[in-house]
């Protein structure tokens, strides 16, 4: 049997420090689970700038086509603001997404009991959540054409394009569907068809996929008022599908209900591969962080979450991950805490590296 491959991306900012815990995870996955995986290592954004002139090397492109998963720490920073809009760090993130063709986001938000009081929310309307929103990555308002500056009579003008085919549509709910089978057998699908032909078309093709998934409940929401649902009572939704712009914006929101950035990871599927798992790349949803960066202060968990849901996601070891996540659930119960999550009364503050240590050590205990 092929030893998995990862290539790791540890990119810019925090992203070198995060990315070293799950070094170390992985590692305990090797030496106490027998899980061994082919782990390669690559530059990319400004790293890859300083290096190669480029935010993401031909080659290190390549290597992310062949790979079963790519894990991406973060990219960017303020000494990179001067540059050319064409080589800035996140054109590398963008080039990744756009020729893996990572078509499906799945941005999961959910809120550790132990980390309730942290929501700008009510403790008892987060307490719990768990959903999933799956949003269409490659395609939308972000890629359509025509696009651009333009200059019409005495004033310029600014276009973007909002465009969708009934494939793009098609291939991102039927992942979701998919999704929602696994979960609670519960979609809801936003978009704005009352005043967009986009949103109109988006609707038709979804109620059409749910047709080869009768256990699914589908449901229909307009994006505005999907919004305002989430701030209300988010834990009436499972899993959330909808289209690039709305997607980037809903899943921001629904991610500050679980009260840090510093804990929520992504997922990036694309379509399925030769040996049948889908091309993926997982990232954290924090950024760069710059402002912290080398002091200790970042929060690993985040990466390391999104390690675990490249262990669910692109190796079948849906049980390895439940292990890593029930891990990181009890650290957080005894009270551990790196510098975004502290706060409280009788809590443990940690470096990175601290909170690293913390994991393993309940990793070591679960077995």
């Amino acid at each position: 049997m092929t030893t998995p491959s990862l290539l790791i991306l540890p990119g810019d900012g925090i992203g070198p420090e995060v990315m070293a815990e799950v070094r170390r995870v992985i590692d305990w996955f090797g030496d106490k689970r027998g899980l061994q995986f082919d782990v390669s290592e690559d530059l990319v954004g400004g790293a890859a700038y300083d290096v190669h002139g480029t935010p993401l090397h031909d080659d290190t492109m390549a290597k992310a086509q062949e790979v079963d998963a790519v894990l991406l720490g973060a990219v960017g920073g303020p000494k990179y603001d001067v540059l050319d809009f064409s080589v800035k760090p996140e054109r590398g993130l963008l080039r990744l997404r756009k020729e893996m063709d990572l078509f499906a986001n799945l941005r999961p938000a959910q809120c550790f009991d132990a980390l309730a009081d942290f929501s700008s929310l009510k403790k008892d309307v987060v307490a719990g959540l768990d959903i999933m929103i799956v949003r269409e990555l490659t395609s939308g308002i972000y890629f359509g054409e025509p696009r651009g500056i333009f200059t019409e009579g005495n004033e310029r003008v600014g276009i973007n394009t909002q465009r969708y085919t009934e494939s793009e549509i098609d291939r991102v709910a039927r992942n979701a569907f998919e999704l929602a089978m696994k979960r609670n057998k519960k979609l809801c699908s936003m978009e704005k068809a009352n005043v967009m032909e986009s949103g109109i078309l988006w609707r038709e093709v979804v109620t059409k996929v749910g047709e080869d998934y009768p256990e699914v409940e589908l449901s229909h929401m307009y994006a505005d008022a999907g919004a305002m649902q989430l701030c209300r009572w988010p834990k009436q939704f499972d899993v959330i599908v909808t289209d690039n712009l709305f997607g980037d914006l809903l899943s921001d929101a629904a991610a500050m209900l679980t009260g840090s950035l510093g804990m929520l990871p992504s997922a990036s599927l694309g379509a399925p591969m030769a040996n049948g798992r889908p091309k993926a790349m997982y990232e954290p949803v924090h950024g760069s962080a710059p402002d912290i960066a080398g002091q200790g202060k970042a929060n690993p968990i985040a990466c390391i979450l999104s390690f675990a849901m490249a262990l669910r996601y692109s190796f079948d070891l849906g049980d390895e991950a439940a292990r890593l996540e029930a891990a990181i659930n009890a650290v957080l119960e005894k009270g551990v805490r790196t510098a975004d999550l502290l706060g409280e009364e009788g809590v443990t503050p940690v470096s990175t590296s601290g909170m690293g240590d913390a994991i393993l050590a309940a990793l070591d205990e679960s077995l």
